[in-house]
């Protein structure tokens, strides 16, 4: 997965919007002004780091051993809740998974209120451009 696409998957959840808190070379992606999705380069390479439970996060390390890990960034007590990883390593539908637990992950933490408004925006039906 190309970091455009993993962008574009992201900003099609609700309410989520692009930011760029640390710079120009790292996309973060936010819902609520909370991070579900980081895109940057590491070492040359196109990664990703998502939020994610213990459990989940867990499971996908075993599944792609050395290749998904704690959150490289993160101080030793948030690591378990975050999962790095490089774009070209990961099959496309392990990706999109992760990236859906992510921002389930960070709206299940918001408010109450916050989330019923995500969900009545999620259903309310779209308008088309220019009308």
């Amino acid at each position: 997965m190309t970091p455009q696409t993993l962008i574009g998957l992201a900003l099609q959840m609700p309410g989520a919007y692009e930011d760029h808190p640390f710079g120009p070379e790292s996309v973060i992606i936010k819902v609520e002004g909370r991070i579900f999705a980081q895109i940057f380069t590491l070492r040359g390479v196109d990664s990703a780091t998502l939020n994610c439970d213990r459990m989940t996060g867990d499971f996908y390390r075993q599944m792609f051993p050395g290749v998904v890990v704690r959150g490289y960034h993160c101080p030793p007590v948030q690591q378990p809740y975050f999962n790095t990883f490089p774009l070209g390593a990961v099959p496309d539908r392990a990706i999109r998974e992760m990236l859906g637990h992510s921002y389930e992950t960070v709206v299940g933490k918001l408010p109450k209120y916050k989330r019923e408004r995500l969900k009545a925006a999620a259903q309310a039906p779209r308008r088309e451009a220019g009308r």
